[in-house]
Parts: structure tokens; C-alpha cells; sequence
């Protein structure tokens, strides 16, 4: 276990668990939440088994980067024990189903006061659906033994919470949920930077831009059948940011559909930003989420988005569709039909972005300060 700095006499530090494995969401708001706490609170241990991630760039001073230096979240069990007794923080607060299930485990082990808090980010009922009883039984079982034992869980969405309660059995006074800490201080100054990509600018056809891990959950391919059917009826180009293991089939896929000149799979970018702010459309199309932090980010931006009603969390930041279109999951021809409407009348700017108020992450940090110092209502 490596410590980068030691810990302030005045404050025991409070410490966030997280896998750091790539570039997603999780990874890009636990960095949020880390340099916040550390403006408000003080010291913050960022506790990380994997360090596979530009994010960890952005660190600010204030953090301590704590390596555990394994490669699975629970073979670092020992470690954490030993990362516990060593710094005995006043909070520990974790993210991600493994990482949430070996910190209540290594706070039992060490036998120290710090208050486990464990976050969830998704709809796990909804991810699960369709999978075997065996399956189902082997990821809710360990929930349901060790959720309960931690001081509090955060859900990042209404939705979230009711999951939560109905699959992980935990009490209604531990659950608080809480808007991710999404929109930062620097988004508008990322946004503006300079883009390179041929199809923006203001002479060109518009672009729909999609975000996200190429795999099942965010439901790629009605995004492509719902953009064959809008281009049909005007000229479009559509963008798709992010990696994947379905980028193959994805790419077949717009072959065949014939629109394959008119989709670029553009990959990761650690700055889409530029990409959001001059899309004259974001589609969401999961069939799952938690709270979808790149909806949040367009929306902050002021972009016109289009959402699917998946569970959870986008009907809640559109305000049961007042702010944004809500279309069903898999339906691409519902999808399409949105996304003309708002390239015809784009909504009102302010709008859009006042709806991405809650989640700044200042006023996120706040919430999460007062539930690891045990003192929200």
C-alpha cells in the first residue's frame, strides 16, 4: 500500500474506494467529489485498487492518492484493512457494487469507528433483468447480507433508491439520495476549446451525438435505427463517443443499415465536452441507468437532448419530460420522431440548463459531506 502524503492533525481524512479501471462516469464524479470534499472538508484519501485512468491527472493538492496496488477490488480486502487502521478516516465512502461490498467487510475485519457509506449508481433490478435465478441470487444475496451493515447508502436517483430498497433490503433511514456531482466550474471553458472534427460548423448538417460505453446498456443500435430513419427525411450526421466491446458489431451494423458515411465512431476523448456543446442534439438511448451523467453535461451545456424513459434516473432529470422529450426504450421509431421535433424547434437554452442545477458539484459535495459526517436529516 503506498501513501502519497500524510494525514492532517486537525481532521481525520475521509477516504473514497474506487476502482479507477477506465474512463467512465464513476471515475469522472468520484474525481469531482474528491477535489471538492477537499475544498470544504479538508484532507481526502482517494483509495484506488486499479489505477488505469487519465482522471487521476486531475487530482488536485488537497487529495491524497492512496494505491492498494491490486488488480481486483476484492483481493484488496487485506490491504483496505490495513488502510483502515493505519489512518482510521472519519468516512469511508465507496462506489461500485464490489468495491461497496469489501468496504463494509474491511471495516468489520479492522474494527475501527469510521463510518462506511456505500454509494450505488445504477438500477440493478433493471441490469439484471432477464439473467437466471443463479445470477440474480449471486449478485443480490451479498447485497442484502452486507448493504444493511453500512451506516448509510447513497442512491444517485430517486429510482435508485426504491431499487435499493426492494433488492438490497435497506432501511429506509440509511438511504438518502443525492445528485451526482456532475457539473463543474470548468465544463463552459472545455466546452469552448477548439474542434478539429470536419462535420461542426455552421454551414454543415446537423449532428446528433451519442456518449458512452460501447455495451448492452446504452442500447447503440436503436440509436443507429433511429438515426437511419432521421436522415431519411433531412440531411444528419451522428456521432458516437466512447469504447467498447460492441464497437464491432456497431460499426456491421451501420453498414448495413446504409448509413455507415454518416456515423463516425469517434472513440474516447477524455474532453467531449466541445462535442456536447456544438451537438445540435444528445440522444440518450440506454435501457439502464442510474442518474446518466452525460445527459446532465448537455443539458448544463444548453444542447436540446432526447432520452429514453429507462430506469433510472433520465425522468427525473427531465422532470417527467417537461424539460426534454422521454421516448421509450427500444423504440426507434419514437426515438427518431424526437429527435426531428428538436432539431425543427430547439427548447429554450436557460431552460435546459437550469434543469442541470442540482447537479453541480459544490452543491452535490454538500449533500455527501453531511451523510459521511453522519449529520444529514
Amino acid at each position: 500500500m503506498r501513501m502519497d502524503r500524510g494525514c492532517s492533525k486537525e481532521r481525520r481524512p475521509i477516504a473514497l474506494f474506487v476502482s479507477f479501471s477506465g474512463h467512465g462516469g464513476v471515475e469522472r464524479m468520484m474525481l469531482n467529489l474528491a477535489n471538492a470534499l477537499s475544498r470544504i472538508y479538508g484532507p481526502v484519501d482517494l483509495v484506488t485498487v486499479k489505477t488505469r485512468s487519465s482522471f487521476l491527472s486531475g487530482l488536485e493538492g488537497g487529495v491524497h492518492h492512496v494505491s492498494l496496488r491490486t488488480s481486483h477490488t476484492f483481493q484488496s480486502l487485506p490491504e483496505l484493512v490495513g488502510y483502515l487502521k493505519a489512518r482510521r478516516p472519519a468516512a469511508l465512502l465507496a462506489a461500485k457494487d464490489r468495491a461497496n461490498q469489501t468496504a463494509v467487510l474491511a471495516r468489520i475485519i479492522a474494527r475501527v469507528p469510521t463510518r462506511v457509506v456505500l454509494r450505488m449508481g445504477t438500477t440493478t433490478s433493471a441490469a439484471l433483468e432477464g439473467a437466471s435465478t443463479l445470477r440474480r441470487a449471486a449478485w443480490f444475496y451479498p447485497m442484502r447480507l452486507l448493504y444493511p451493515r453500512a451506516d448509510a447508502v447513497i442512491a444517485v436517483s430517486s429510482g435508485v433508491e426504491e431499487d435499493l430498497a426492494a433488492t438490497a433490503g435497506v432501511p429506509g433511514h440509511k438511504l438518502h439520495t443525492i445528485p451526482n456531482p456532475v457539473v463543474n466550474d470548468t465544463i463552459h471553458s472545455q466546452a469552448a476549446a477548439p474542434l478539429a472534427h470536419p462535420w461542426f460548423g455552421t454551414t454543415r448538417p446537423p449532428v446528433i451525438v451519442g456518449m458512452g460505453r460501447l455495451t448492452r446498456q446504452k442500447d447503440f443500435p436503436t440509436l443507429l435505427h433511429a438515426f437511419r430513419i432521421v436522415s431519411l427525411r433531412r440531411p444528419s450526421r451522428l456521432v458516437i463517443l466512447g469504447e467498447g466491446r460492441d464497437r464491432a458489431s456497431l460499426e456491421s451494423l451501420a453498414s448495413q443499415l446504409g448509413i455507415r458515411a454518416d456515423v463516425d465512431f469517434a472513440g474516447f476523448t477524455p474532453n467531449p465536452y466541445p462535442y456536447l456543446k456544438r451537438a445540435s442534439v444528445f440522444v440518450l438511448s440506454s435501457i439502464w441507468e442510474g442518474s446518466p451523467n452525460a445527459l446532465t453535461e448537455a443539458l448544463a451545456l444548453g444542447t436540446p437532448v432526447v432520452a429514453t424513459d429507462c430506469p433510472s434516473g433520465p425522468r427525473e432529470i427531465l422532470q417527467d419530460g417537461a424539460v426534454a422529450p422521454l421516448v421509450p426504450m427500444r423504440d426507434p421509431d419514437a426515438m427518431a420522431q424526437a429527435i426531428l421535433d428538436m432539431l425543427d424547434h430547439p427548447p429554450d437554452k436557460e431552460r435546459l440548463q437550469r434543469a442541470a442545477a442540482p447537479y453541480t458539484v459544490e452543491n452535490s459535495a454538500r449533500r455527501y459531506l453531511e451523510v459521511l459526517l453522519g449529520k444529514a436529516p
